[in-house]
Parts: C-alpha cells; structure tokens; sequence
C-alpha cells in the first residue's frame, strides 16, 4: 500500500490519527507550524506503540513496521506533495482554519481529500472561498481516534458526492466507523447527544438531586455498558418484548413529561461549576489528570480489544 496521509497538526489527535492510518498500512507524513511539535509527536507515537502491540491493537503489525511508516515533514507543501487525504488538526478556531486552508489550496494537488478534524465548527465556515472546496469536509472523530473508532462524515454544501463515498471508504478501510451527516449542523451528531445528556447531568446535580459522583456511577456502572455495543434505538428495541413500537407505547408518555421538563436550557453557571469542579477534585487532584488519561486510553484499548475477540467469537 503506497498511500499518502498528510496529518497536518500534530497534537493529542494528529498523533492519534497517525496511528490510525499508519498500522492500516499508510504512510503518514507529519506537519506542523510549531517549532518542536513534529519531533515531540514522534517521539510520542513511538512510545505509545508497544502497549497497543500488547492488545493487539496494531492490525498484526509490528511496532517497528507502523513506526517505520510515521514521517517528519518540512514544510507544509512537503506534507502535501503527493498526499491522497489530509486530516487536519489545527486549533478550533475559525480564522486559523480559514488561513490555514488559503495556503492548503494553493499547495495540494488535484486528487486530494481534505478532511477536517474539528469538533463543532462546520466546513462551510472556512472554506468557502477556497478553488478546491468540493474536495473538503469534516472527519471528526472522537478523542483519541486510535482507541474510539467513530468518525463522523459532514459535508459543506459544496462537498462533491464523491469525495463523501472517498473519505467514508477510506475510513473503513482504516477499521474506523464512520457515519454520514446529510447536511451541516452545529454540533454533528455526537456532541448533540453528548450535550443532551451533560445538560441534564449538570440539572440533576443543580437542583440537588444527586451528586456528580452518582452521575458518573451512574453511566459507568448503568447506561454505559450497554452504550459500549449497541446504541439507544438497539436498547429500547431490547428492552420490550414486542421491541422498539412496544416500549415507545408504554415508556412514550414518561419521556415526553421528562422532555417538557428538560425543555428548559440553563447555563453552567459558576456555582454549579464549582460544585462539580470541587467534588472531581476530591476524586482526583489535578495535578493526577495526565496520569487518569493515561488510565482511561489503557481501559480503552482492554475494552476495544475485548470486542474485537467478542466479536470474532459471537459475531456483531
């Protein structure tokens, strides 16, 4: 496979993307403004690598093989020349991706898909006046890529057909998941559902009805467990013995009271961050953060790994 990815942008999920595509057998060039950064992600993804090698995480590649194909670019035109897809990582801010995307344009070849890692800001907004902003649309995963295979696929209005069935093949090819949006919305898919279930979290813990402890148990030790391999609608469908029309029938009318309540968005006000801030706090200082993300990325990998053997054993 002689592939070209240009990972442009080399933090926390430049470098997880590099693992995605180099152990699918890509080989990934690297770049990034920042004096120092290039170098620091190598080093980084070097180290990371014989931890997913011991989960079988690395498609039956060695590490030296995936290493072997991660490279240092120098310059931004050296990181496009030649590339079949981009995934940018720059910061999540309009006018840094406009810039950046005006100098893309005028260095990236004709066959290139430019895919965009941002998680909320639409591709419309910054790269409308681009020549080659048929080719351009979001790829948003979810942090870190490597470990979580979602990729949510948003194309800009002017996103060709295309390049959408390019970059939702590519994906899978790469043994991520991707799901396609059909138009552009604030959010995507995920965050939405992510904030419908934060807002209500943070009400719960507001109006004094349990602690941010109990919510997090909660999901944890509840929802969670379910959500790791099947989504809402397979729930309720699960969850009544006439599947998803039987639960609607008895459970509809509970969830739309719940929903005339929730109707109602508040701000995450002061007070209420403190509140929570102060009992994370008391459940891990900040100064252990690094080292809890480091244990969540090892449980990731336990957990990836255990379904990839469930499901060669029981099948989806």
């Amino acid at each position: 496979m002689s592939k070209k990815i240009a990972i442009v942008g080399t933090g926390l999920i430049g470098r997880s993307w590099s693992i995605v595509f180099a152990r699918a057998g890509f080989e990934v060039w690297l770049w990034d403004p920042v004096e120092g950064a290039v170098s620091t992600a190598i080093k980084l993804i070097k180290e990371g690598l014989p931890s997913l090698a011991e989960e079988n995480l690395l498609n039956g590649c060695s590490v030296e093989q995936v290493f072997g194909r991660v490279h240092a670019s120098d310059s931004l035109e050296d990181a496009l020349d030649g590339a079949d897809h981009l995934q940018e990582n720059a910061p999540e801010r309009v006018e840094i991706k406009k810039e950046l995307y005006q100098q893309i344009d005028r260095l990236v070849g004709p066959q290139t898909v430019m895919a965009s890692s941002t998680s909320g800001i639409v591709a419309s907004h910054f790269t409308e006046n681009i020549q080659s902003r048929e080719r351009c649309l979001v790829a948003h995963p979810i942090n870190p890529p490597h470990l979580v295979p979602l990729v949510e696929l948003v194309p800009a209005p002017w996103t060709a057909a295309r390049v959408l069935e390019k970059t939702s093949a590519l994906m899978r090819q790469v043994n991520q998941a991707p799901i396609q949006l059909n138009r552009e919305i604030k959010g995507f898919v995920a965050n939405r559902l992510q904030g419908a279930l934060l807002a209500e979290a943070f009400r719960l813990v507001e109006d004094g009805i349990c602690s941010a402890r109990d919510i997090d148990t909660s999901i944890a030790e509840g929802l969670g467990l379910r959500w790791s391999f099947m989504g809402p609608f397979e729930t309720i469908d699960l969850n009544s013995p006439t599947g998803i029309r039987g639960y609607c029938e008895n459970f509809g009318p509970l969830y739309y009271e719940l929903a005339q309540e929730q109707a109602d968005p508040r701000v995450w006000g002061e007070a209420l961050l403190s509140k929570v801030e102060q009992e994370r706090r008391e459940d891990l200082a900040a100064d252990k953060l690094l080292d809890r993300q480091h244990w969540r990325n090892q449980r990731l990998a336990l957990l990836m790994s255990a379904k990839k053997e469930g499901e060669e054993r029981l099948g989806k």
